[in-house]
Formats: structure tokens, C-alpha cells, sequence
């Protein structure tokens, strides 16, 4: 079901049950090559420093001590190279998805981002090695960027929808039957915003981060807020600006957040979501944020 009303919204939610915590049994990420900061897509995206030189060396260390982090608390990560000439590739999560027995390859709006979702090698890594059914978003008047238009809460399978030029109604359709999901909610996020995961996160399936702000239509913010009762963390522009909103529970308790991120909610915020029972990681990944995402955006989870 899809709706696109905050009353709506309210009644459908009623009628949805959570179940267990679907949780990835590894990721899928891209290691930076020929690291650089896109002219096509900073067109709409003003999170990232055009205009800025890059550091590859840098950002490949940076995502190698984030994929070693997420190693540590015992998920896989499934490691492909970037290539030059897609320098957003190493954020494949917009690109690449999965339920379990199905990647589902996203419809980008820019031809960079279109670029990276004809790779066969990860095609065949999940078709040919893991058996996954292979389905294609991408279709005449379809623009669908997967998990970063699409927040998807894994324990109700809801998934919330920002309405972008990322994302149109026919994209959010062919995302709500990809994945399955119970009830997709569409709301818009204000103009300046690109992506639903920059400015919230469902962790665990109980709890939420939002910032309020970034979402056009106050009622759509309370709507969601709603759902997850004193389980939510409200962040300011400041703190979503560090991408404080694009966080990601990897398990039931393990969260992690760019230091960037964390350094902006502050020692308040990080103990209130530790009391709600997760565990904190951080990794510094300021020289891949110039590239306009974090480390949500880093990470594709294999369910």
C-alpha cells in the first residue's frame, strides 16, 4: 500500500505488526578509485564541496577503516573497486539493493550514477555466486535511488519515501513491490533536500532520527514521529548538515555514525541513544563527505 497523506498514513500504520528484525547478513561496498567530486551530480546535491580538490589516498583509507569496523562486529563486508569515471560509486546503496533472494538495481536520474548499475561484476557476484533473482527498477519515466530516497524500516517494513528529484511516484511504486514492503509513506522533503537517508534513520526497528526541518510537510514529520513513541532523536539543520541523519544500525544494538556526524549530536544526544540500548561506533570519513554522503550512503546491506 501507498500513501501519500499524513492521515493516511496514521490509519494505514495501525494495521501494521512488527515482526522480527530482518538484519543483513553482510554489506556490499565500493572502494574509491579515481576519487573526485562530480559536477553532474552536484547539481542537486548541496551536501557536496564543489569545487573542492579530493584526496583519494585519503578516502580509500577512510572507507577501508569503515569496512575493518563493520568486519569487527562480525558482518561481512563484500568489497568491489570504483572506477574513475563513476566517482559516486562508492556510494552504492543508491544504485544496489537487496531482500533476501533479490538485488534489485535502482533507476538513477544522473547518467554517471546510470553507469554504475550496468556493472556486471556485481550483477554476477549476486546472480551467478548467490543465486539472487536480478530486478531491474529502470524504465521509461522511472527514477527510483533505492535506500537513499527510500528509509526502510526493517522490523515493520515500512519504507518512507522523500520525494525528490531522486525519486518520482511511478520510482516509488517500483520500489514498494521490489521490496515487499507493508506500506510505503511518500511526503516531500524540502526543496533543498536530496535524499530521505541524509535527513532520518530508523534503527532497529525502534527507534527514530529525524530532523524535522528537512521535511516539507510538519504533519509528515509528526506522522512518523508518531511511530516510534519516546524512542525519537529530533536533530537540527546543524547536526543533519554533518550527517548526523544518515546513520545506520547494522545489528540490533551496533550503530554507526561518521565522527563528523557524531561530533555534531554531542555527548547528550549519543548517551540518549546508548540508553535506548545501542552501541556507538565512529569512523572519520570527512574526506569522502565532500563527496555529498556518509556512511549510510557507503553502505548497501546484503539481506
Amino acid at each position: 500500500m501507498i500513501v501519500d497523506n499524513a492521515a493516511d498514513f496514521r490509519r494505514a500504520v495501525r494495521d501494521v505488526v512488527p515482526g522480527p528484525l530482518r538484519r543483513p547478513k553482510a554489506v556490499l561496498m565500493i572502494e574509491p578509485c579515481g576519487f573526485r567530486i562530480s559536477d553532474e551530480t552536484a547539481k542537486d546535491n548541496v551536501y557536496m564541496a564543489a569545487g573542492q580538490a579530493a584526496d583519494e589516498d585519503t578516502a580509500r583509507r577512510q572507507h577501508r577503516t569503515l569496512a575493518a569496523a563493520i568486519e569487527a562486529i562480525g558482518l561481512p563486508a563484500v568489497r568491489f573497486t570504483g572506477r574513475p569515471e563513476t566517482p559516486d560509486d562508492l556510494f552504492p546503496n543508491n544504485v544496489y539493493a537487496t531482500s533476501p533472494g533479490r538485488l534489485i538495481v535502482g533507476a538513477m536520474r544522473h547518467e554517471e550514477r546510470r553507469l554504475e548499475s550496468e556493472r556486471p561484476d556485481i550483477r554476477a557476484f549476486f546472480s551467478t555466486l548467490l543465486g539472487y533473482q536480478v530486478v531491474e527498477l529502470a524504465a521509461p519515466g522511472v527514477v527510483a535511488e533505492l535506500t537513499g530516497a527510500l528509509v526502510i524500516d526493517q522490523a515493520r517494513n515500512i519504507g518512507y519515501c522523500g520525494m525528490t528529484q531522486r525519486v518520482n511516484a511511478a520510482g516509488a511504486a517500483a520500489m514498494d513491490k521490489a521490496f515487499g514492503l507493508a506500506l510505503t509513506y511518500c511526503f516531500p522533503l524540502a526543496p533543498e533536500e536530496y535524499h530521505t537517508n541524509v535527513v532520518m534513520a530508523v534503527f532497529a526497528g525502534r527507534a527514530l532520527v529525524i530532523c524535522p526541518s528537512a521535511i516539507a510537510d510538519p504533519a509528515a514529520a509528526e506522522a512518523i514521529a508518531g511511530v516510534y513513541g519516546d524512542r525519537v532523536l529530533e536533530i537540527e539543520a546543524r547536526e543533519k548538515n554533518a550527517f548526523a541523519g544518515n546513520g545506520i544500525a547494522l545489528s540490533d544494538e551496533d550503530v554507526f555514525f561518521s565522527a563528523a556526524a557524531a561530533r555534531a549530536l554531542g555527548e547528550s544526544k549519543l548517551q540518549q541513544l546508548a540508553s535506548w540500548g545501542f552501541k556507538i561506533h565512529t569512523v572519520e570519513l570527512d574526506e569522502i563527505e565532500k563527496a555529498g554522503g556518509s556512511l549510510r550512503c557507503c553502505v548497501a546491506e546484503i539481506f
